[in-house]
């Protein structure tokens, strides 16, 4: 049985895809009821699996009329997709945006889910086991010549 935070997760992602211009805005509280959960089970979701480093958007607005606004990152097209690439990389990257880059590679259709595996068991702590900065600096070339390699198809 799936947890609340994945049901969360799996209804704001299919509103998200019907949406026409790939934005929702929900209120809180509503979505709190509809769950059944309590409304900051709704701002751990949002805040663990609709970062920036996945692909998403997420302002928010307190008040009466509050709401939070979920607005998915579309990726550039093939042509320039290396350039986003090496732009979100650049000379180094911590394993938590690596893993959100392989994310969005992943979800667009770029890579495929065992492609993505790969990379992100390389981009590891544990794999890459150097001290910091060198680890980041190290993970950023490995990511870039893996993902030139996958999206050069």
């Amino acid at each position: 049985m799936r947890s609340i935070s994945e049901l969360i997760e799996h209804y704001l992602k299919r509103i998200l895809q019907q949406s026409p211009d790939g934005v929702i805005e929900i209120q809180r509280n509503d979505l709190a009821d509809e769950f059944q959960c309590v409304p900051s089970q709704i701002n751990y979701v949002i805040s663990t699996r609709f970062t920036l480093e996945k692909g998403y958007i997420v302002q928010s607005k307190r008040g009466g009329g509050g709401y939070i606004r979920i607005q998915k990152i579309q990726l550039p097209s093939n042509g320039n997709l290396l350039e986003y690439v090496f732009q979100t990389i650049g000379d180094s990257i911590d394993q938590d945006t690596s893993e959100g880059l392989i994310h969005q590679l992943h979800e667009a259709g770029h890579v495929s889910e065992r492609e993505a595996k790969l990379v992100r068991a390389a981009m590891s702590r544990e794999v890459l086991s150097l001290n910091l900065p060198l680890r980041d600096e190290i993970r950023a070339k490995l990511l870039k010549a893996m993902l030139v390699s996958l999206l050069s198809r």
